[in-house]
Formats: structure tokens, C-alpha cells, sequence
């Protein structure tokens, strides 16, 4: 499925707000795979995930061309799916699923999110998330952080570049941090209205609050014209059917269920490891060798060996 063709098929899913498309998050091709594998229908390339998988602050630590290799996953030992150039041809459909890429704030001013927003629709993305926090940003959820918000002129200015940008249609989704910032839902809904006005596809509302009320209120008040996007990280309790039963979501993005799972996974082993004093006893709950050849798509290569090695 061509780059354009993706874009359709995310653009055709966010407008189904009674059962929101699902993103899992994903920090590198293998990742990606894994949850394209799992039956997810899109990738949160999430630059939470990134930042975590280099152990450096979620705080524009990382340049943007890591932010951009990893929508682009350009590993040609991969299957051709994982490739996410717009010249690539041959995909595998099992991984063949539209791209939603963090670009934080955009990596700068109007300007930079010129030049940068075309990077990641020829990259293959199918949408970028850019949020209305100062640069360099601060992690959301991240306890007494720094959260200062852009005027929403400026903000506004950044999408209409952002639009104008695109070829191929690439999805722009704003984000507002009104509600991290402690700024309250008038003026959540304010901002909200003016990235919609300025040509924003969807709208993603954020909060960390534990419960979900703040984020219901939000929903129920929102009378844009486009979809809102949810990631429920600090209210994980909030169903994907009852978000659904609101019919203005069009997608709900898993933050960053993959770093944490694996972080988590590792940390089991690593454990287990040193207290046996071997290997023995974690065979039965890891991944066999087996299983990580298919997945760096061993049989692919393989193939190549026999038509072209002499």
C-alpha cells in the first residue's frame, strides 16, 4: 500500500468517533512489528518511547533525525514493510499500517516545521502529532515539570505551515497541553477551536489526571468539526468502549505500553538470571532464538541468498 493510500485509510478511521481507531506505541522497527503483529491498525511512533530507549529526559534532548529515522525505519535487513520510504514499492502486509509520528513541538518555529513536517511525510508517515508547549519541551506527565504554552497565534502559524507542507495529504493533528498546564477546559477548548480554524485534522487532548472526569467534560463540551484524539496513560481505567460511547474520538494512542512492557520484561530476566546463577530457568518466558530470526525477517534474506549468492 503506497504512502498516499495510508493516509486515506487513517484519514477514513479518525472519522469513525463510535469505535475509535487504536495506536500502540513503538520506539523501533521491532517494536513496530510486534504491534502490527499483535492486530493493531496504527503505530504511535512515540517520542516518549524514543527518548526512554536512548535513557535520556523526554525534554527535546534527542534531534530530530532521530525523531525521524525511527518513522522512516529504514533498515534494509528488515522486511520491506518496516521501510517506510515513499519509494518503497514492495510491502508486506502484516506490517503495512499507517504511522502517527511525535514530533514534539515541531522542533522550532513556523520555519522549522516548514522544513521539517515534508521529512516525515516522505518518510512515510501518515500524520504528525505537534503539541503547543514552548521549545524544548517538558514530559507531559512528569511530576512539577515545565509547561508552558505557545500564544495560539503562534501555534496556529506553525499548522498553517505544517499544512501547507504537505503533498501528500498528511495528516496534522494538534495538540493542546492547556489541561497539563493547568489552564483549565474554556481555555483547552479555545485553543482547540483556533488549530482547528488554522486547518488542524484532528485534535489531541491531553491530561494527567487520574481519573478520567477532566477528559470526559472535554469531550461532551467539544463541538469542533474534527475528531479529538485520547491517550489515556494517566486513566487507563477509561475503557475503549466507553470512549467510543462519547462519538468524539476518533483515536486513542497507547502511549507507551511498549518501552514499559519491556522495560519490565527485561528487568523480570535479568533478575531471575543473577538469583539462579544461569540461564536454565528463564528459557520457558523469553522469546526463542527461533522466533527473533523471523522477526529480523531471516527467511527474506535467506531468499536473496539463493537467487543472487554464486
Amino acid at each position: 500500500m503506497a504512502a498516499k493510500a495510508r493516509i486515506a485509510v487513517l484519514r477514513a478511521a479518525l472519522s469513525n468517533t463510535s469505535k475509535p481507531c487504536i495506536a500502540m506505541s513503538a520506539h523501533n522497527p521491532l517494536s513496530a512489528k510486534l504491534a502490527a503483529e499483535a492486530g493493531f491498525p496504527a503505530i504511535w511512533a512515540s517520542g516518549f518511547e524514543l527518548s526512554a530507549s536512548y535513557a535520556v529526559p523526554d525534554a527535546s534532548i534527542l534531534p530530530m533525525s532521530a525523531h525521524l529515522e525511527m518513522a522512516r525505519s529504514g533498515n534494509p535487513f528488515l522486511p520491506p514493510a518496516l521501510y517506510f520510504s515513499c519509494s518503497s514499492q514492495a510491502v508486506a502486509e502484516t506490517v503495512n499500517i499507517p504511522i502517527i509520528a511525535d514530533i514534539d513541538t515541531g522542533f522550532g518555529n513556523a520555519v522549522s516545521v516548514a522544513y521539517n513536517v515534508p521529512k516525515f511525510e516522505a518518510a512515510g508517515a501518515s500524520a504528525v502529532v505537534m503539541e503547543d508547549k514552548t521549545f524544548p519541551k517538558d514530559s507531559s506527565l512528569r511530576s512539577g515539570g515545565r509547561q508552558v504554552l505557545v500564544s495560539i497565534e503562534e501555534f496556529q502559524g506553525k499548522i498553517e505551515a505544517a499544512k501547507a507542507s504537505c503533498k501528500l495529504g498528511m495528516l496534522i493533528i494538534a495538540r493542546t497541553e492547556a489541561l497539563i498546564a493547568g489552564l483549565g477546559e474554556e481555555e483547552a477548548l479555545k485553543r482547540g477551536m483556533a488549530y482547528v480554524d488554522a486547518g488542524a485534522d484532528a485534535i489531541l487532548i491531553h491530561s494527567k489526571q487520574r481519573t478520567p472526569d477532566e477528559i470526559i467534560s472535554f469531550c461532551k463540551a467539544w463541538n469542533g468539526k474534527v475528531p479529538l484524539v485520547i491517550v489515556p496513560t494517566a486513566y487507563p481505567k477509561l475503557s475503549f468502549a466507553e470512549v467510543g460511547g462519547l462519538n468524539k474520538v476518533g483515536l486513542i494512542i497507547c502511549g507507551n505500553h511498549a518501552i514499559r512492557s519491556a522495560v519490565a520484561g527485561m528487568r523480570s530476566t535479568f533478575k531471575k538470571i543473577l538469583d539462579e546463577g544461569g540461564i536454565a530457568g528463564v528459557e520457558k518466558d523469553i522469546a526463542s532464538v527461533k522466533e527473533i530470526f523471523e522477526l529480523q525477517g531471516d527467511a527474506h534474506m535467506r531468499e536473496l541468498e539463493r537467487k543472487y549468492l554464486r
